[in-house]
């Protein structure tokens, strides 16, 4: 009994594993145009490029910030000059970490 308790529970589990499996022929059978079907893939493909040549070149940009932004190239930034000291901290007798435990 506990056999076939086991056998059904593993059905139950595996049957909407199995659904969900794409029903997927491998070997397909090839099947081959007609001629009307190929005549009217070729009609179908003249018209599809004819309407491709109809289509306009874009010779505007279509940047929408364009007329906001500057036409020149941005300018290098200058490296930045190291600020000089104006003296030493220890010698000004300012407090510093160090000096500052000291009573």
């Amino acid at each position: 009994m506990k056999i076939l308790c086991a056998a059904a529970v593993m059905v139950l589990l595996a049957a909407p594993a199995y659904a969900q499996a794409p029903n997927i022929n491998l070997i397909p059978e090839l099947q081959s145009k007609t001629p009307e079907e190929k005549e009217a893939d070729a009609i179908k493909d003249k018209a599809y490029r004819e309407s491709l040549r109809k289509i306009p070149d874009a010779k505007t940009s279509s940047d929408p910030w364009g007329t906001v932004r500057n036409n020149e190239a941005p300018k290098t930034a200058a490296p930045a000059k190291p600020k000089p000291k104006t003296g030493n901290s220890a010698a000004s007798g300012g407090n510093t970490a160090a000096g500052s435990n000291v009573r």
